[in-house]
């Protein structure tokens, strides 16, 4: 009895070892390097990374691959992912195909899904279950036997497509002369597709027109809203700057102030005299100096010189109205950043009273000009020059 069990044990033993041994999972690959040249084919999962990718050995299951480039060259029994700058599959793949590309090129059947990502695709693929793409340019070539989704610029379809198509173009729709749609053909674009008259559709097809171009209305409304987003960030620079200046300089916008305030008329006057003159001369200074060539880059330097005084003009006659407000009300001579910040903004709603507020501004401008000149050659110049101008003005 022992025996006749024995044998029993050792027979099936020996039919199912086959069986077990066909049911274990095979053991993935892993490979990496520079110039990756596969050769050889393995029984598990296959993935790969490299800078470049030649694959000529079937893959007897899954394939994931990562590149710069890739030319696959042999047939793939799994699924395919695969991600590169260049993709050149030249092989059929029984399984889906998922790939990101800048350059996607498929000239073999895909027995399942395809699924591309990329800059331009052309794809050839005599099969694709379900075939969704989005790319700047599409050329599907072969038909698919299911559904088809395709987002983008130019699109070109021919051959034979079993389900419906449906297409979202930014440019131009393409339909070859050996184009049959079994199912329903829906596409959007700014004009009508280009269909070959031996096309066929035999589901129909529905064109919706899209307008990327905004309307008159549209491109008005548009232009009010840059302009005030435009005015608006210009206004919060300037808040910021006026701020800025009045906090980190308080002795030097004082210094201002205290001319503006606290000097003669006559000297006010002149100080606006000598900021006219630096806003009128200096162009033509710049422009007589560029006529030669020894002088253009004396020039340049003045330029970018003349380009950063009249901007501080302008922040600190923001910062002078923001005194004047603080004199007034809070009888205060010291600077803060405050403000700045509120005379920056009284200084953008003056100037939006026509004729006046431009005036207004003009002169506040000037006269921080002529301020900051001779504040600048005092500092240069603290000694006899610095007497002989407090003399003059």
């Amino acid at each position: 009895m022992s025996m006749k069990r024995s044998l029993t044990l050792l027979t099936l033993a020996t039919l199912l070892t086959p069986a077990i041994v066909m049911a274990a999972p095979a053991t993935p690959s892993f490979s990496a390097q520079q110039n990756l040249f596969v050769a050889s084919s393995t029984p598990g999962n296959r993935y790969l990374a490299g800078g470049t990718i030649t694959i000529t050995a079937p893959s007897r299951a899954d394939l994931s691959a990562l590149s710069g480039s890739m030319v696959i060259g042999a047939p793939i029994a799994g699924d395919a992912l695969l991600a590169a700058g260049s993709i050149d599959l030249r092989a059929p793949v029984e399984g889906d195909v998922r790939a990101f590309a800048g350059h996607l090129q498929v000239k073999a059947p895909v027995s399942g899904d395809l699924v591309a990502f990329g800059g331009s695709v052309d794809a050839s693929v005599s099969g694709g279950h379900n075939v969704f793409i989005v790319a700047a340019n599409t050329t599907l070539s072969d038909g698919a036997s299911g559904p088809v989704m395709i987002y983008g610029n130019n699109i070109s379809l021919d051959g034979d497509f079993s389900g419906d198509v449906r297409v979202v173009a930014l440019g131009r729709v393409t339909l070859g002369d050996h184009t049959h749609i079994h199912g329903a053909f829906t596409y959007e674009a700014p004009e009508q597709a280009l269909i070959s008259p031996t096309a066929v559709i035999d589901g129909g097809a529905e064109y919706t027109g899209a307008s990327y171009l905004p309307s008159t209305k549209e491109a008005r409304t548009l232009a009010f809203v840059s302009v005030g987003v435009f005015l608006l960030v210009k206004i919060l620079g300037a808040l910021i700057l006026a701020g800025l200046f009045a906090g980190l300089f308080p002795r030097f916008s004082e210094a201002i102030a205290t001319r503006a305030f606290n000097a003669p008329t006559q000297s006010v006057f002149l100080t606006i005299l000598l900021g006219f003159a630096l806003l009128v001369a200096t162009p033509v200074l710049l422009l007589l100096l560029a006529v030669t060539f020894v002088g253009i880059g004396l020039a340049v330097l003045m330029a970018i010189a003349y380009a950063l005084l009249v901007v501080i003009s302008l922040i600190y006659a923001g910062i002078l109205v923001g005194m004047a407000v603080a004199k007034r009300f809070e009888r205060r001579d010291s600077v803060r950043w405050r403000d700045g910040v509120l005379g920056m903004f009284l200084l953008s709603l003056i100037a939006l009273i026509p004729y006046v507020g431009a005036t207004l501004i003009l002169l506040l401008t000037t006269f921080s000009m002529g301020a900051c000149a001779l504040l600048f050659f005092h500092a240069a110049f603290p000694y006899a020059e610095q007497t002989q101008v407090d003399d003059l003005v």
